[in-house]
């Protein structure tokens, strides 16, 4: 693409501008491509691009049904099990450290989420048989006829849901950092009201990926209902991440990013 390529689309009418800055960087999911200058420009070859953006909606409002009906297990579970999500249990590793990335590391919600994603892998490590056991049983269940469509829509859930929890295993991280390291962080706006806050949009997409990895490990759980208790220590240490990073920064949620929050979208 050229320069005077690229000139042209910045013109294009079509493009939501700065839809790309709040984003979650996951282009083959997401419901905008049409409208984002950024995917139009890294792609060479023009393709469907609208019936994209519509199959994509269509399998994340899918998922927000299922982060809905997680949600509301984690609480009976916890509360079955006494467990107080709103407790503060989640240890504050904050220091007195002049360095704001220091600072910003040693956060409680950075080192939560950064204990998530080793909890992820240690999962994912040990729990690895049960998907060869399951991927036996589904191709046991072909070979003898058995419902032919129903193996592999619950291969491509469980695919799904691997690949979403993956996908934002260390986002959440990474998006928690930046929040934490931005000039605007713990600042108060109050001479201007419709002026926001960056910090606030990078928790936003942080708190979508949490949304997003509790509905998938939700999926799992139906999947594998004999590793409920494994997965449920892990759904209680994001529900914990969640609450805590909505009580650090309790404007992110209503924070509007270009294009995504123009719409009624769920997640």
């Amino acid at each position: 693409m050229d320069k005077e390529d690229i000139l042209r689309l910045a013109k294009d009418s079509r493009f939501i501008s700065g839809i790309y800055n709040y984003c979650d960087r996951w282009c083959e999911r997401c419901i905008f491509t049409s409208r984002c200058l950024n995917y139009a420009m890294s792609e060479e070859d023009e393709d469907d691009s609208i019936a994209h953006d519509l199959n994509n909606k269509a399998f994340w409002d899918k998922l927000h049904k299922i982060f809905q009906q997680t949600k509301e297990m984690i609480i009976e579970l916890a509360k079955e099990k006494g467990i107080d999500l709103n407790s503060a249990d989640i240890e504050s590793a904050s220091r007195e450290i002049d360095s704001k990335t220091d600072n910003a590391e040693n956060h409680e919600l950075s080192q939560t989420a950064l204990e998530y994603a080793k909890m992820v892998d240690k999962w994912f490590g040990t729990e690895y048989p049960i998907f060869e056991r399951k991927q036996e049983d589904l191709n046991t269940m072909l070979e003898l006829g058995i419902d032919g469509t129903a193996p592999h829509v619950e291969a491509n859930s469980i695919n799904n849901a691997i690949e979403i929890i993956r996908w934002y295993q260390h986002q959440i991280y990474v998006k928690l950092m930046r929040a934490l390291t931005q000039e605007d962080f713990a600042e108060e706006i109050e001479s201007d009201t419709t002026l926001q806050k960056d910090s606030d949009g990078s928790v936003k997409v942080a708190l979508i990926g949490m949304d997003r990895s509790i509905a998938a490990w939700g999926r799992l759980q139906a999947c594998f209902p004999e590793k409920m208790e494994s997965i449920l220590d892990i759904l209680l240490h994001l529900g914990r991440l969640q609450r805590k990073t909505e009580q650090v920064f309790p404007n992110a949620r209503s924070f509007r990013r270009p294009g995504f929050d123009d719409r009624n979208n769920p997640l």
